[in-house]
């Protein structure tokens, strides 16, 4: 097999987030933080998220929410920033992954919001690694998922039955690819 061409086009970036609704938002940390405190946490952590992703510079940029575009905090960073809404699809983690990523068209990398750690270094980094021919990319994160997954095109089989929340998705990701 010939080795991946690589692509110039731009990279699109999709990022999978929440709305910052106090009771729902980031419920693991609601003891800790309170249900206020918790929202304010993920509404922080979207807006880090997007002006990381635009400062990466890469191509179009979609803001994937959950549970709808709808809420107020993610109609303020449309009217802000050049960012695209749109509405998570229902099913788990890997369905809403691959659904993102399959809408881009083409190279895409998809991100959360959970990780400020993640910068536009390193997302312009997996950009140009898809460019340059890489077919997919990760990011690892600590807990045995991945923080970023990029792909020149999305394969439902890197995300379906995928043992999310277990520690094994990463070896697992890299199994399938």
């Amino acid at each position: 097999m010939p080795p991946p061409q690589p692509n110039s086009s731009s990279v699109a970036i999709a990022i999978l987030a929440e709305a910052p609704v106090p009771g729902a938002a980031k419920p693991r940390l609601i003891p800790l933080l309170g249900a206020h405190a918790a929202a304010t946490l993920q509404e922080r952590l979207t807006e880090r998220a997007v002006a990381t992703a635009i400062a990466a510079n890469t191509g179009p940029l979609t803001l994937w929410c959950s549970p709808d575009a709808t809420h107020e905090s993610f109609l303020k960073l449309v009217t802000r920033l050049p960012i695209t809404l749109k509405t998570q699809v229902k099913g788990d983690r890997g369905a809403r992954i691959f659904a993102a990523a399959a809408s881009a068209g083409g190279p895409v990398i998809v991100i959360g919001t959970d990780c400020p750690a993640l910068t536009h270094v390193h997302i312009r980094a997996a950009a140009t690694a898809l460019q340059e021919g890489t077919e997919i990319i990760l990011i690892p994160a600590e807990d045995s998922d991945y923080v970023l997954i990029g792909m020149q095109k999305p394969d439902a089989a890197l995300f379906s039955n995928m043992p999310w929340g277990t520690g094994k998705v990463i070896t697992e990701t890299r199994a399938r690819s």
